[in-house]
C-alpha cells in the first residue's frame, strides 16, 4: 500500500484532498507558494514542507493540484530531481490538453512514472473524499495509486493508458457544467431584468425534467449575491479556455464556449476572479 503522499497545492482543492489522504492513513507532507495556506494542515496531521526537495523527498506518490500548466511545470521542475524514481507523479490540476503532453514528457524526462488524474468536484466532495477521479495512465501502476485515488474520490473512472484522456473526459464534462452555471446566470439576471422575483424560475423548474441540482444551487447564489468560493470564477474563466481551445484543436465548433468564456473573463476582471464561479451573473448585468 502506498505510504508517503506529497500534495504540493493547498488551496481550496488540495487542501480538502490532503485532508482526506491524511483520514485514510496515510503519511501525508503538503507544500504550497504561499506557506501560510500550508500550515493549518499541521492541526489535522500532515507535515509541513517549507521547500520542494524536503517536501518530495522519500514520497511514493506525489499530487500536484495548483492553477495551470505554467504554474505546475515551475513547481515540478524544481521537485522532479528530489523524486525517487519508483515514485509515481499523480497530476490532478486541470491543465488541458497540450498542457498535460507538456507535463507527461517532463515526468518522462526525469523518468517518473506519470497519472494524468483530473477531478471532478469542488470544495465540499475534495473535503469529502468524495471527488470523481478521471484517470489515465498505465495498467500496470494502477494499483500503486489505488490508495490514494480511494482515499480523495468516492468513484474512479479509468478512462485509458494515454496521458490526456483523463483531460479529454474532464473537459468534454466541465463544457457541460460550465454551460449550466451560464445559461442559470442568463435565466436568473433575465427574470430580473423583467423585475420578476427569479425564485420564481427554480421554483418553475424544480423536481421536472429541466430541473437540475445544480442550477439549483447556483441560482439560489447568484439570487441571493453571496459567492463563497467552491469553484473560483477564476477557474472557471481559465477552464472555459481551455475547452474552446479543444475544441478548435478536434475541429468542433467552439462559438458557444467562447461566448461563456468572455463571459466568466468579464466577470473575473471586474474583479469577482476569486468568488465562486456563480459571481458570473455579473456580466450579465449592464
Amino acid at each position: 500500500m502506498t505510504k508517503a503522499v506529497a500534495v504540493l497545492g493547498t488551496g481550496i482543492m488540495g487542501a480538502g484532498m490532503a485532508r482526506s489522504l491524511i483520514r485514510a492513513g496515510l503519511d501525508v507532507t503538503v507544500w504550497n507558494r504561499t506557506a501560510e495556506k500550508a500550515r493549518p494542515l499541521k492541526h489535522d496531521g500532515a507535515r509541513v514542507a517549507e521547500d520542494l526537495t524536503s517536501a518530495v523527498s522519500g514520497s511514493d506518490v506525489v499530487l500536484t493540484m495548483l492553477f495551470d500548466t505554467d504554474a505546475v511545470t515551475t513547481v515540478m521542475e524544481q521537485a522532479l530531481p528530489a523524486v525517487g524514481r519508483s515514485a509515481l507523479w499523480v497530476q490532478t490540476s486541470t491543465v488541458g490538453l497540450d498542457g498535460t503532453a507538456r507535463l507527461a514528457q517532463l515526468a518522462d524526462r526525469h523518468g517518473v512514472g506519470f497519472i494524468d488524474a483530473p477531478v471532478l468536484g469542488t470544495r465540499k466532495p475534495a473535503e469529502d473524499g468524495a471527488l470523481i477521479v478521471l484517470a489515465a495512465g498505465p495498467h500496470n501502476l494502477r494499483e500503486a495509486v489505488a490508495p490514494v485515488f480511494d482515499a480523495i474520490g468516492s468513484r474512479v473512472v479509468w478512462v485509458g493508458e494515454r496521458a490526456g484522456d483523463g483531460h479529454r473526459l474532464k473537459l468534454t464534462a466541465n463544457s457541460w457544467v460550465l454551460s449550466v452555471v451560464g445559461a442559470t446566470a442568463q435565466a436568473v439576471s433575465l427574470a430580473q431584468t423583467l423585475r420578476l422575483d427569479p425564485q420564481l424560475f427554480l421554483d418553475l423548474i424544480s423536481g421536472g425534467p429541466l430541473d437540475c441540482a445544480y442550477t439549483q444551487l447556483k441560482g439560489k447564489a447568484m439570487i441571493a449575491g453571496e459567492f463563497p468560493p467552491a469553484f473560483p470564477l477564476g477557474g472557471a474563466a481559465k477552464d472555459s479556455a481551455l475547452i474552446a481551445e479543444a475544441m478548435r484543436a478536434a475541429g468542433t465548433e467552439d462559438r458557444l464556449m467562447t461566448a461563456l468564456h468572455q463571459q466568466f473573463q468579464a466577470a473575473a476582471d471586474a474583479g469577482h476572479d476569486a468568488e465562486d464561479m456563480a459571481a458570473v451573473i455579473h456580466a450579465f448585468r449592464r
